[in-house]
């Protein structure tokens, strides 16, 4: 809920070092970093703002051997204006939250140390703006994923996938078991679903049941949507590998899922769009007026489930 100017990349990366405690190491990748790597899909999305990118990876080991091991991937767009695709003023008067994936997988780890689960969890947050500035990234563009995947950029308010694409791949490259990512990531969840109920999508079904039930302790809902296959044809580019947004008006949370799914590399994967249940600005019995913190709980019953 901190106003936007006051929790740039940057800061959401100290205050995610401030987690480090016990068992609980952080790692916080800045640009220079972030180009030797190749992750040339957060960087594209950053090439806008004023403020560097950062990666943030946070890792808890447990005391004994480990059950398994998850990773909790977290979009973490500190602002949202859109980029060159700009929103309307009144699409923007609330993007100050469009780190809500990111803050719930830092939230995550605020209670991992007390929770002490005998699982190994590392959570991952690609944390930027998506800014209008002089040097910022246009339809048409082209970046290059970190698992070389290049992307042709439609539509600069799709950004919040790109990112994803990145941490995605950086998670496959950690040794889990299983991926989960959580993100404000289409319109078209609140339009499917409303306030009140997030959009699962994932490639395991096993996943889908462990969530349901996970969220159904936590006294929040999510509903699954197909990763429908016959939809992968709207995604397909003729100048790069993929494009970031499929056809107008058609299955926009399906397709932001099927965009999603081609940067885990096969893992057990799901994907959680929480738009919709993210910010509520009545307040909700567990929340003030603003961001609610969904699914934090039921990503820590999942863990426990596990």
């Amino acid at each position: 809920n901190e106003p936007p100017s006051q929790k740039r990349p940057v800061v959401l990366g100290r205050w995610a070092q401030s987690l480090a405690s016990g068992r609980i190491r952080v790692r916080v990748y800045g640009k220079r970093e972030l180009e030797k790597m190749g992750a040339g899909a957060l960087l594209g999305v950053n090439r806008g703002s004023a403020h560097p990118p950062v990666l943030v990876h946070l890792h808890y080991a447990p005391k004994g051997k480990p059950r398994r091991r998850v990773a909790f991937v977290g979009k973490g767009i500190t602002f949202d204006s859109g980029g060159l695709s700009l929103k309307p003023a009144d699409g923007m008067m609330t993007m100050k939250y469009d780190m809500a994936g990111a803050a719930t997988v830092l939230s995550i780890f605020k209670i991992l140390g007390r929770l002490a689960p005998d699982v190994e969890v590392h959570g991952v947050a690609p944390v930027t703006e998506n800014m209008p500035g002089p040097d910022a990234y246009k339809p048409g563009d082209v970046v290059r994923a970190l698992n070389g995947k290049t992307i042709e950029v439609l539509n600069t308010d799709a950004e919040g996938r790109v990112v994803l694409a990145d941490a995605l791949t950086f998670a496959t490259r950690l040794n889990v078991d299983e991926i989960l990512d959580v993100a404000t990531l289409t319109g078209a969840a609140t339009v499917a679903l409303g306030k009140n109920i997030a959009a699962c999508l994932s490639n395991t079904p096993r996943m889908t049941e462990r969530l349901r039930a996970a969220a159904d302790a936590a006294g929040e809902k999510l509903w699954p949507l197909p990763l429908e296959a016959t939809y992968r044809e709207h995604l397909r580019s003729k100048v790069a590998d993929l494009k970031n947004i499929g056809n107008p008006g058609a299955a926009g949370t399906i397709i932001g899922g099927l965009f999603l799914e081609e940067f885990v590399a096969g893992k057990p994967w799901a994907h959680i769009d929480m738009a919709g249940v993210g910010w509520n600005a009545a307040g909700t019995p567990t929340s003030a007026p603003g961001a609610t913190g969904a699914v934090v709980r039921t990503f820590l019953n999942y863990l426990r489930s596990l």
